[in-house]
């Protein structure tokens, strides 16, 4: 009996595995995972925060900056310098973009090497109008009637942000 137990052997048979259908499964949906995946790009805007500065700039130093303020009611648009160059109140539609626009093309045929603008926006002013605004002052959109084209060019590319002036003279 002893003997029974020690020379009894048993058997392990391995089992095997059958990854055929996994492998069949793998070769159809990688394939198509890669076709149909998104490859998406990211557009970035640079942005750049206006810097504390609290030494005063000499008269002679001034030169043109301009500023684009976005209230409620309106836009204005104006050099930090000179005071107002232009408002432009909300229409029935919103906000004129189109009067901002051509007065940003004005000045820019003024300061052709200017390529920088602050944007200035009051509080609780919607994300999709500071994305309006900011396409409007990077770029000038003219239609080529002839051709039927849209030829866009540089107006303000480099943009800085900030908090607008508030107006009234604070709390009372």
């Amino acid at each position: 009996m002893i003997r029974s137990r020690r020379g009894g052997h048993r058997r392990h048979d391995g089992v095997e595995l059958n990854i055929t259908a996994f492998m069949n499964l793998m070769v159809i949906l990688v394939p198509f995972l890669l076709i149909t995946a998104v490859f998406s790009r990211m557009a970035i805007l640079e942005l750049n925060l206006p810097g504390s500065s609290s030494e005063p700039v000499e008269p002679q130093e001034q030169t043109f900056q301009l500023e684009i303020i976005v209230r409620q009611d309106k836009i204005e648009v104006g050099d930090r310098n000179q005071g107002l160059l232009g408002v432009y109140p909300n229409g029935d539609e919103g906000y004129d973009y189109d009067a901002l626009a051509v007065k940003l093309r004005e000045l820019k045929d003024r300061y052709p090497s200017k390529t920088d603008a602050s944007i200035l926006l009051e509080q609780d002013i919607a994300y999709d109008t500071l994305v309006q605004v900011m396409d409007t002052v990077r770029v000038a959109q003219e239609v080529n009637e002839d051709e039927g084209q849209v030829e866009r060019s540089d107006l303000f590319p480099d943009i800085s942000i900030g908090d607008a002036p508030v107006l009234g003279g604070g709390a009372s």
